[in-house]
Parts: C-alpha cells; structure tokens; sequence
C-alpha cells in the first residue's frame, strides 16, 4: 500500500509521515503491523471526540439509514442541519443568529469574505501577517505568509496586511475597509495569543471606521481553548465567525455565522448570492450535532483547561523553551526547526504522534483529542521527554 500510496495519490509534502493506518479508536491510531500511536494531534485538532467515538458513529449510521443528499444547501428543510444550526445559534449572542453551514473551514472564509463586502459594499480586507485561513484562492488571499503565496498570484486585489497584536498597525483600518480578518490564536504562526487587549482594540477600530470583525474559529472554536468560541477568553464578539476543524467530530465540515440580517443579503441581488451542492451534508451535520451536544454534555470545554496544566506540569525540559497556546490548543518551542523535526520523528517511533505548524519550525503542535484522559496525557508527555533525550544524547 505504501508503495501505492507514493504513486498515485498526490503528495502535499515531501515527506509525508506514511504511517499505513489500519484502525483507531479513542486516543490512539494503529497500523497494519498493530502497532499503536498515541495522538497528540487529533488530525490537526479535527478529533474532538477522538477516534471513531460511539455517538458520532451512532449519529452517522441512523443518519445514513434515513437519508443522505437530498438537494442542494438551503433549499430543503433537513433536521440535521436545522438542529445543527440552533444549536450553535445558541452559544452565541443574538447578534450571531444565522448560520452557513459549509463543506471546509476555508470555504467559510470564502463565504465570510463574500458576506463581508456584500454588507459593507466594500472591497478591502484587511489580514494579518503570517496567518493561515485556508488554501483555495480568497482564503490564500487573506494568509499572510508569502512564500506560501507566491507561486500561486496573482490572487484576489484589495488585500492589506497589518501586524498581528500591532496596536500602531490599526490607523490602516479606513473608511475604505470593508472586513478584518484574524485568527482568534494564531495558528499558523506558533499559536500566539492576542495581547492587551488587542481583539478588543480591533473591533472599536472596526466599528468607528463602519467595518466588519471576522474572527477565525476554525481551530480556537468548539471547546478547544476552554470556552465554546476561543474569543471568548478575549472579551470581544466579532461580526462573522468562521468554525471548522472540530465541530464534525472527524467528518468535514465548517461554518460561517453572523447576524439574520447581515445572512438575509446574500439570498437576494443576486439570488443565489451564496450556494453550496454538498454544504451542510445531512450525514456530517448529524455528526456535528453528535459532537457539540457530547462536548457540551461531558464538560470537556472546562477540562480542557484542566489538561493544559496537566500537559505543562508533566512537560519541563530544558529543550522546551516555552509552551504557547491555550486549553488543548498548545505549541511546545524549541531551539531550532532542526531539532523539532528530529524530536518529533524520533516521538513517531516510540509511538507518540506529534506535528508541525505551518509557519514557525521550532514548534511541535500538541492538539489532542479534548477527550484524552489525564493517564493518556501523561503517558504521552513521558515519551516525548524520553524522545528528546534520545535525539539529544
């Protein structure tokens, strides 16, 4: 199968990880030899209810036994979705009451860069430096890491770039303005939170100058940092919201959210101003329901910041110079970007599953299941430990 794996499925790196899975089941991935991999990644904080979880499961099977694609978003009235819909409605204010479900975290983006100018009739958009929010060509737009970028222009106009937690930065927000887009936490960048108040900053920016705050939950949203929507830890509500990652509890999935009426203009001039063949996909949405009402019913929202001390304690060693992030969402720092890609292979062979992020090589992402258990998590710390050891000795 590897051998296969090589040839006819592309690659996005050049060297993939290649572990030939056969099966995986709460916290831990097996391979076709059943040797088994504890994971810190959660598929890239996909798996909030880690592997293979029984009511997501259950929800996928019931729903598969009542129907499946039945037309395109919007037109016909599924409970999945509606439900679905309701639900994240009612984890946020009222002023987030309309909900897009969408088939990616980045075709969120889209759709929230699209409803941004629709609601303004604006076209600027401003961005912030060294953020990630997707790779089709709008989402590249607003991602400001542009070795990323280059191979790909020209890409959509009007995009300006300001410096994340830069208070100076934020006379660049105008009249001309039509939507800032940021990542609650940046990811990308080495999970680096908002300072002094900055989103706070942002937003009375935004508003004296009439334009919109789209905050990026894709990965900060449904638990992961200790509160249902990360900027909650931030005092601040944006305008647009964009979910993804950890709401299909596995399946592939995103949002964007924002007020009835701002949702209402993209029905009209033109009609159709927003559509979707598969969005909202009856089978996902049942298990993006399952997944938000088993995080909400097992408290795993307030154990998530009850597993970052947990993470912290357990994880000292002088090679780690500092642990970014918050709740389930950390980046453990390192010297080098040389010495992170050893550690992180070296955690491969001894059975632990570690990551990169995408733009700050000395950071090894530790993303779990929100599910993983206080023994899992030390369990894991413990071979991470013994790993750096083994590529520093």
């Amino acid at each position: 199968m590897k051998s296969d794996f090589f040839k006819y499925q592309a690659q996005t790196s050049p060297h993939p990880l290649a572990i030939e899975v056969s099966h995986a089941k709460g916290s831990y991935i097996y391979n076709t030899s059943e040797k088994k991999y504890l994971d810190f990644v959660a598929g890239v904080s996909v798996n909030s209810l880690g592997h293979n979880h029984p009511k997501v499961t259950e929800a996928i099977k019931n729903q598969l036994d009542t129907y499946s694609h039945v037309m395109v978003y919007g037109e016909f009235i599924q409970k999945p979705q509606v439900e679905l819909c309701k639900l994240l409605a009612a984890t946020l204010p009222e002023t987030s009451s309309s909900v897009y479900i969408t088939n990616s975290g980045t075709e969120a983006t889209e759709g929230a860069l699209k409803l941004a100018k629709r609601v303004t009739e604006r076209t600027e958009i401003i961005a912030a430096k060294h953020s990630y929010h997707g790779n089709t060509q709008g989402a590249m737009s607003v991602s400001g890491v542009e070795r990323q970028n280059q191979a790909f222009r020209p890409l959509i106009p009007g995009i300006r770039f300001i410096a994340f937690n830069n208070e100076a930065d934020l006379s660049k927000i105008t009249s001309k303005t039509a939507a800032v887009i940021l990542e609650t936490i940046q990811g990308g960048a080495g999970f680096i939170e908002p300072q002094n108040g900055y989103l706070t900053k942002v937003k009375k920016r935004c508003e004296e100058v009439g334009a919109l705050l789209i905050l990026d939950e894709i990965q900060t949203g449904i638990g992961r940092t200790g509160k249902f929507w990360g900027f909650e830890n931030y005092n601040v509500i944006p305008d647009i919201i964009i979910t993804g990652k950890g709401l299909g509890g596995g399946m592939p999935i995103g949002a964007f959210i924002a007020s009835f009426d701002k949702m209402s203009l993209l029905k009209d001039n033109p009609k159709l101003g927003h559509i979707s063949t598969f969005a909202g996909h009856p089978v996902i949405a049942a298990a993006g329901l399952a997944t938000v009402n088993e995080i909400i019913a097992e408290d795993l929202i307030t154990q998530a910041l009850l597993k970052e001390q947990l993470i912290k304690k357990h994880l000292q060693h002088p090679a780690i110079k500092e642990i970014r992030g918050k709740g389930l969402m950390l980046a453990a720092i390192v010297e080098t970007p040389e010495l992170a890609a050893k550690i992180i292979h070296k955690c491969l062979e001894n059975g632990l599953i570690l990551f990169f992020l995408l733009f700050e090589g000395k950071a090894m992402r530790i993303t779990p299941p929100l599910t993983i258990s206080d023994e899992e998590i030390i369990e894991g710390c413990k071979i991470l430990l013994k790993s750096i050891d083994e590529v520093l000795n």
